[in-house]
């Protein structure tokens, strides 16, 4: 139970910075966005499946409060879990680089699956153009924020593997 308690006041304390302080800081409406790093971290270190469930809890959690297309972050996030975690048996666990180098990957797969959402739903849009205004400038804040993330991610892990 206390496992779940400190899981819950993880997430719910990266959302509350990610959707208030890091508004301050964002660059034409876009900012880091911490819940898929949060889902990335826990996916190289807990493997695929625990990153599903880690994509699927903060994605529900951005689809309920934020009303996009419901379910595309769930999906989208699920997706990152599952690739990043099928990598963490290959990887070295204390390695600090790996999520660093992750971060602009996994912030395309997130860019390309909510762009296939809407061109799937019948909405216009530029993907040159979106990819400039807003894939650029979320890699570039993925970049900044993934080394902090991992770490707290990381000594969250520790803690919980003690």
């Amino acid at each position: 139970m206390k496992l779940i308690a400190m899981l819950v006041v993880t997430i719910l304390a990266m959302y509350a910075a990610q959707s208030s302080l890091l508004t301050y800081l964002d660059y034409n409406g876009v900012s880091a966005n911490l819940m898929l790093l949060l889902t990335v971290s826990t996916a190289f270190l807990r493997g695929h499946y625990f990153g599903v469930a880690m994509g699927f809890c903060t994605g529900l959690l951005q689809d309920l409060t934020t009303g996009d297309f419901f379910g595309c972050a769930t999906f989208a996030y699920m997706t990152a879990g599952l690739i990043f975690g099928k990598f963490s048996e290959r990887v070295v666990k204390e390695q600090f680089l790996i999520p660093v180098i992750s971060a602009p990957i996994a912030a395309a797969i997130y860019f390309f699956i909510t762009t296939g959402f809407i061109l799937m739903f019948g909405y216009p849009l530029d993907i040159l153009d979106a990819a400039n205004k807003i894939l650029v400038p979320l890699i570039f804040y993925q970049i900044i924020f993934s080394l902090p993330v991992h770490k707290i991610v990381y000594e969250f892990d520790k803690k919980i593997s003690d």
